[in-house]
């Protein structure tokens, strides 16, 4: 019997009869590993999923593109020293066309131009219908070369529409679909009230594949040529530089517009830049920072269930080690060493853990296919690596917790253990 007892095979036998002999019980002892993983599992499922929508979306935008702005883009509001700075140019822009040769195209942009609140309403309005949610830019004729931007209806602005600044608007679909309800392909030429002036819609913008929770912000907006921009808007004196790179230097071009730019606004040797230029990969480590701070609190919450379910298996086990004390004491009487008991209480911890694991992973499994059934625009990926690390972490809290009754069992005495009633 003590060689028997002693193979895993065997001992595997002995903690899995022993788990289903007191099934309640040993459910209740698990909960707090199962809250756990299921924790870590759907966080990391739905995070995994978001940073796959914006890398999707910033790639659908275009790789080789390069973002100057004269404060921080992307995520998060700038402060009020960024705001007091100087803003970029279309001189900045024909400089950097001029002089670096990295450089294939620049689409400067007047981002945003009804977003301060006064001076341009641009709240659209056409018969009895308005879109108060316009994301109203002024752009140049090669933007959608740039940003690989694709129209569904009509055309896209030309260099004379942004010569002769016209009033004429290419619309997002939510503006599209909000103005003109069942309309699409009989959408241009209509004449929309912005602003107090009429404007002609010659495009609608085909929504693109990537967005984020379905929606992309091109899905609201509303472009209008540059120069028309800078006369409606004459307080809106912000521009933002889209540059794209000749295809494999993106480096090299991020580094000459850089210089370029210090050199122009007059920054000095050592100083940091007093405008923000950054690369697509930059937005992604941005939002990688993001959510690696929401990773780390759902990490914490869940390492408190897995603490809890550790401390409640630990408990349960120095109960069995009690209430089994004639049955060590028999073990040990007919030959079991200290390893094979140690083995046998470890092997029943590990495995309690395991299915505590492996409920998690299939009740988070069943929850991220929930939430997507629900919310089909919020992405849940959830990653084989990610179920093997749950599991391997249950063992592991089972291995770590189970170590003190294991070792309490393995230094009984058999004398002692035979009298215990």
């Amino acid at each position: 019997m003590a060689v028997s007892t002693s193979l895993p095979k065997e001992v595997l036998k002995m903690a899995i009869d022993t788990i289903l002999a007191n099934k309640f019980r040993s459910f209740l002892t698990i909960l707090g590993i199962v809250v756990g993983i299921i924790t870590a599992i759907v966080v990391a499922s739905i995070l995994l999923g978001l940073r796959q929508n914006i890398v999707a979306m910033i790639e659908d935008y275009g790789t080789n593109n390069i973002y100057a702005f004269h404060i921080t883009t992307g995520f998060g509001p700038p402060n009020r020293e960024e705001r007091a700075r100087k803003v970029l140019t279309l001189a900045d822009a024909e400089a950097i066309l001029k002089q670096s040769e990295a450089v294939e195209d620049i689409a400067p942009v007047v981002p945003r131009i009804g977003s301060l609140g006064r001076g341009f309403d641009d709240n659209l309005v056409y018969e009895d219908k308005n879109y108060r949610w316009a994301l109203t830019d002024g752009v140049t004729p090669n933007y959608p070369s740039i940003t690989n931007l694709v129209l569904s209806e009509g055309r896209f602005i030309t260099e004379a529409d942004n010569q002769q600044r016209r009033n004429v608007l290419v619309i997002g679909i939510n503006t599209a679909d909000a103005l003109f309800p069942g309309k699409e392909g009989d959408r241009v030429g209509k004449m929309v009230r912005m602003n107090g002036q009429m404007w002609e819609i010659i495009g609608v913008i085909e929504k693109r594949k990537a967005g984020l929770f379905g929606e992309n912000e091109e899905d609201r907006s509303v472009f209008m040529p540059f120069r028309t921009a800078r006369k409606v808007a004459p307080h809106r004196d912000y521009t933002l530089h889209i540059i794209k790179a000749k295809s494999n230097r993106v480096q090299e071009a991020l580094e000459d517009s850089e210089g370029i730019l210090r050199q122009r606004r007059g920054v000095k040797f050592g100083e940091p830049n007093d405008f923000d230029i950054k690369t697509a990969d930059a937005f992604i480590k941005q939002f990688d920072s993001i959510i690696g701070g929401i990773g780390i609190a759902a990490i914490a919450i869940s390492c408190l269930g897995l603490m809890v379910g550790g401390i409640g298996v630990m408990n349960i086990m120095l109960v069995s080690v009690t209430e089994r004390t004639k049955e060590i004491g028999i073990r040990k009487a007919l030959g079991a060493t200290k390893s094979a008991i140690v083995m046998q209480f470890l092997m029943e911890a590990m495995t309690l853990t395991f299915f505590g694991g492996l409920l998690g992973v299939i009740v988070a499994i069943g929850i991220s296919q929930l939430v997507m059934l629900l919310v089909p625009s919020l992405p849940a990926i959830i990653e084989y690596w990610s179920i093997v690390l749950a599991l391997v972490v249950s063992v592991g809290v089972g291995l770590i917790f189970g170590v003190l009754p294991a070792r309490k069992a393995a230094q009984l005495d058999p004398i002692e253990c035979l009298r215990y009633e």
